[in-house]
């Protein structure tokens, strides 16, 4: 099976204990927790395998011990073109460690594998797993005034309802940011909101004179709390309503993701008209993604005439979304076992018709945007990622793409029709503005060639079955896809009732932020928006606020309606509060 030859290198390593599939292309390796570091490098660095995602999981009340999972896409390191697996080679290798809840520790995988750090920071916020030699021991998801010892994924520490009391605005602690030594270093702050961003993320640029030498930054400031709300709650078919809510740009990708763990698990297939459409929706997005960031990519620089053609040229993948789904965006569709809605002939054809006009449209104002010198010079040289920081730290998308990485979910770990499609990955090897952007352009031209096929290869079969009676507690496996900011990973253990036991989502942009600040260094203050806006961030989005009067400790959930009146009237007063 996949992933044996592998398992067979492992072995000479590290005493593998226990071998588990989950798919024809998932396998999971259970070691002894001291063997947890070298099982991970040698997968990683010694074979070739990039990491997805690291998921902790409270699993007392299975076995009475917390567990680590470490998935490693297999798929050869990348550094050359040889370095490639072949097709029939490539799978996911899964390390399993058992945490005693008595000692709740276990050796840090970071020093060996620095892709590793948010993953095995945040195991400590969630569940107090503690990495043992872990460089960083910051908090990266929680509050910085959250109560100590509360880890909220741990199945006994809250439910999903529960908030902890406020901290005065006066006693709250500031975040700790890692300050460079130096006489002459000076500390910009950028955000944590910022002109540049709609979102919130707070950078912290040491410079030194115009020059950045070094960044830290602190995000999460919107974190929601979904996957404890969707734990032993919510169903399959609304964990991928809420899955959708992660992203405004890319909630499809999340849904798929989400909603093909939960099948994978019990190696369900959908039918295969469904799987088109599912297709289709991920490309839409992909093409109204890339034009959005394309258009930003020229607006941070002052090209406010390039951006607003762009937006005009991008309104055609919205009517396109229109027509497949029923609405402008490609949210409520995926459902457990298929989707919702079918298209029409009808539909098919003046969908069709879009794209021809989109692809002449793309290509008309991309070629304005490459004859304008200014812009180009302004994309150029900026925000080099380098690719052996890029090897280290599992970046994703085209932002991997851009600096010479074939890696594409798509390529690699086919799924749904992609099975039965061809297109190119695009790979450009600059490693700075330009070479994102010029990906991004050339993944929408893949996309349109994409939708085609799909369309004229889309068979007559039912686009849904009832799976309802092959949930088995307990199974598990990882849901994934090419978002248009990179590889989106979901990993579900399906639980009892039609509910999940648990659910760990790792967006595209989570596996993005740590290599950042090497992106910064060596550039002037004045490209860091544009630096930001190149890697395409997705910090969250949501249409909802939560306001606490920390007096009476009363909470209020703030609407879009309540939001825009509050901007008009110019605040928000104590009887609202109320």
């Amino acid at each position: 099976m996949r992933g044996d030859k592998f398992i067979e290198i492992l072995r000479t390593k590290v005493k593998v204990l226990e071998v588990t599939h989950q798919a024809d292309d998932q396998v999971t390796v259970l070691v002894d927790r001291n063997d947890l570091p070298l099982a991970v490098k040698t997968l990683y660095y010694d074979i070739g395998g990039f990491l997805s995602t690291m998921i902790p999981n409270d699993e007392r009340e299975i076995n009475g011990n917390f567990a680590l999972y470490y998935a490693i896409s297999m798929e050869g390191g990348k550094m050359s073109e040889d370095d490639d697996f072949a097709a029939q080679d490539k799978c996911f290798i899964t390390v399993k460690t058992l945490i005693p809840a008595s000692d709740p520790t276990f050796p840090s995988v970071t020093p060996h594998v620095p892709a590793c750090v948010w993953y095995e920071r945040e195991a400590f916020d969630m569940f107090g797993l503690r990495a043992e030699g872990l460089p960083d021991k910051r908090r990266l998801v929680l509050a910085d005034d959250w109560p100590d010892g509360l880890h909220p994924l741990r199945k006994d520490a809250m439910d999903y309802r529960y908030r902890p009391d406020p901290v005065a605005h006066q006693d709250e602690p500031d975040a700790a940011f890692l300050f460079p030594s130096g006489d002459s270093v000076v500390d910009v702050p950028l955000g944590p909101l910022h002109v540049a961003s709609d979102e919130p993320g707070h950078f912290r640029l040491f410079c030194d004179g115009d020059e950045i030498i070094d960044a830290d930054y602190r995000l999460f400031y919107q974190h929601r709390g979904m996957e404890k709300l969707a734990e032993n709650r919510m169903n399959y078919d609304q964990m991928g309503y809420l899955a959708e809510r992660v992203c405004g740009i890319c909630g499809y990708a999340h849904a798929i993701a989400c909603i093909e763990a939960a099948e994978k698990a019990i190696n369900l297939e959908i039918p295969l008209r469904a799987q088109a459409i599912r297709v289709v929706c991920l490309e839409i997005e992909r093409l109204h993604s890339h034009l959005l960031n394309i258009g930003l990519a020229c607006e941070v620089t002052g090209n406010y005439n390039a951006f607003m053609h762009i937006f005009r040229v991008r309104e055609y993948s919205m009517e396109l979304a229109q027509l497949v789904t029923g609405g402008r965006k490609t949210y409520g569709n995926v459902i457990m076992g298929g989707l919702r809605r079918d298209m029409t002939n009808n539909e098919i054809k003046k969908s069709i018709e879009i794209i021809n006009n989109l692809e002449v449209q793309i290509d008309e104002i991309w070629d304005a945007v490459m004859e304008d010198k200014r812009q180009i010079e302004r994309w150029k040289g900026v925000g080099i990622l380098d690719r052996q920081i890029a090897r280290d730290f599992s970046p994703v998308g085209p932002n991997m793409r851009a600096s010479g990485f074939k890696r594409d979910n798509r390529y690699d770990h086919p799924y749904d029709f992609f099975k039965q499609l061809e297109f190119k990955v695009a790979v450009e090897h600059g490693c700075d503005v330009f070479s994102r952007e010029m990906v991004r352009y050339k993944e929408l031209k893949e996309s349109i060639s994409i939708i085609r096929q799909c369309f004229e290869l889309m068979p007559q079969t039912p686009i849904m079955i009832d799976p309802k009676t092959m949930i088995r507690p307990e199974n598990f496996a990882l849901g994934h896809d090419e978002a248009p900011r990179g590889e989106n990973v979901h990993w579900i253990m399906q639980g009892s009732a039609q509910k999940v036991y648990r659910w760990r989502c790792r967006a595209a942009t989570y596996n993005n932020w740590p290599s950042l600040r090497y992106q910064f260094r060596g550039n002037n203050i004045a490209d860091a928006a544009l630096i930001v806006c190149s890697l395409d961030p997705c910090y969250s989005c949501t249409e909802r606020v939560t306001l606490v009067d920390v007096r009476s400790k009363k909470s209020k959930i703030l609407t879009e309606k309540d939001l825009k009146k509050f901007c008009q009237i110019g605040g928000v007063s104590k009887k609202d509060l109320r």
